[in-house]
């Protein structure tokens, strides 16, 4: 009798606090490849950042691979997540790519080391892992968007390929970058709620005057 009345809290508890504990050492696996890579990354140190023991990283995840692209793929998910919320049926291909230019900047400048696990993987593994994430189907997204554009005369011809690339490159610079570019301008803030909306109105100043036909810039 006493052995069943232990059990019932837990088996209560187990669905909420598995997530959480995942999430627990997402959190600190992510911190932990960001500055380390796959190869240099220690699941001691995960375990230790998480607050649990060693063990629940295996459980969890196999091993420390598995951790390791379970960390890459929720960026993507969590960026097309941000994107899915976006009503686009109700907006016009540049004020859709203004809102998509937009949910990207306040991402990334809210999750600014994830910028690095994508170099460590480019550095350490050339990609390797990163073509098994899902980020290709927000990349199509945007490149969809830019084509749709172009067929309803809103957009000049472009090259969607390259305009993607540079596009996702204005969206992740001020983020990824913060590090580096707080020492040029020591007296401001550049992640204050007011700084982000300038650079993110800048960017999607520039983008817009460089994709939109010329009619729509007089």
């Amino acid at each position: 009798m006493a052995k069943k009345s232990t059990q019932k809290p837990t088996s209560k508890r187990t669905g909420r606090d598995a997530e959480q504990t995942k999430q627990q050492i997402l959190d600190a696996a992510e911190l932990e490849f960001a500055k380390h890579g796959l190869q240099g990354a220690r699941t001691e140190a995960i375990a230790k950042g998480a607050g649990v023991a060693s063990r629940m990283i295996y459980y969890y995840f196999e091993n420390k691979v598995g951790l390791y692209q379970a960390v890459l793929q929720r960026p993507a998910t969590e960026v097309q997540d941000a994107i899915a919320q976006i009503d686009f049926d109700s907006l016009s291909a540049d004020q859709a790519l203004a809102a998509v230019i937009r949910a990207a900047i306040a991402y990334e400048t809210k999750h600014r080391h994830r910028g690095m696990l994508l170099f460590q993987e480019a550095s350490q593994n050339q990609g390797k892992y990163f073509m098994q994430t899902n980020w290709q189907q927000a990349m199509d997204l945007l490149t969809g968007l830019l084509e749709q554009g172009i067929q309803t005369g809103v957009f000049r011809p472009l090259n969607l390929q390259m305009t993607t690339l540079n596009i996702i490159g204005v969206c992740v610079f001020y983020g990824n970058a913060h590090e580096n570019l707080k020492h040029l301008t020591p007296n401001q803030d550049l992640l204050s709620e007011e700084m982000v909306e300038q650079y993110t109105q800048a960017a999607i100043n520039l983008i817009l005057k460089g994709v939109q036909t010329s009619s729509d810039h007089q």
